[in-house]
């Protein structure tokens, strides 16, 4: 399968994209221009809460594929995100407890196509994102998974800490990865779970922490103090897959 980069440049097309419904991750617009077209394209932004950064002229420019950006470029998603209600949905269809999987800060799109191929096979029911400080669904992102995406559902939220807290209200518990947690193999990871893996740098944020039940260390005897987050997902993921076997 061929996946294109979603890239838009100039001004109308930009405006379309988001008139359209198109998802847009981010727009890109030049520091300074505040004429009435550019106006409209970051007010149809907000309405949509896209992420807008202001950078200069050299920024875009060396951005732009056709050298005609007019000020501004949109970085849309590959593929269309989900609801966090329809990947509970998906859960209820197969009738299995949910796991879910929860991204705290994966900026490498590498690591998160990797991530969602590993949420797939291990029979995970959907990935959930930030919308800040976070990859998104972008042609890397899809060729990484290798197809996942087609199967795979990944929702996009405001803020992770307060969706942790609305699905405890839906009976679901939270594992986090923490190399200062507990041996993995001594916690219960059955019934409904999700699994919370933060970025190599500087792990699970403290607030998103705070709102898991319990904190997950893997095993280490070598020389290194952390795995690449993507193993370190696919080797929790597997520990929870065991235990639900059982």
């Amino acid at each position: 399968m061929r996946y294109e980069e979603l890239t838009i440049e100039g001004r109308n097309a930009v405006l379309e994209a988001f008139r359209s419904g198109k998802t847009v991750d981010k727009l890109f617009v030049q520091d300074g221009c505040k004429d009435g077209p550019v106006l409209s394209i970051t007010r149809e932004a907000r309405k949509q809460d896209t992420i807008i950064q202001y950078v200069a002229k050299e920024r875009l420019d060396q951005m732009s594929e056709t050298g005609k950006h007019q000020g501004v470029i949109a970085m849309a998603a590959a593929y269309t995100y989900a609801s966090v209600e329809e990947i509970l949905q998906a859960a209820k269809d197969r009738k299995e407890p949910p796991f879910l999987f929860l991204l705290d800060g994966i900026e490498d799109p590498h690591n998160l196509g990797a991530i969602i191929r590993t949420a797939n096979l291990a029979g995970a029911h959907g990935v959930i994102i930030p919308k800040h400080r976070a990859a998104g669904l972008t042609a890397t992102v899809a060729r990484t998974s290798a197809g996942a995406l087609n199967y795979t559902p990944v929702a996009k939220v405001t803020n992770l800490a307060a969706t942790i807290e609305n699905l405890k209200k839906e009976g679901m518990w939270f594992v986090c990865a923490d190399m200062a947690g507990e041996l993995m193999y001594r916690l219960n990871l059955t019934g409904p779970i999700g699994l919370v893996v933060g970025s190599e740098g500087s792990g699970v944020s403290r607030l998103v922490q705070e709102k898991c039940d319990m904190t997950a260390a893997i095993p280490m005897k070598g020389n290194l103090d952390s795995l690449n987050a993507s193993v370190a997902a696919g080797v929790l993921a597997y520990e929870i897959v065991r235990q639900r076997m059982q």
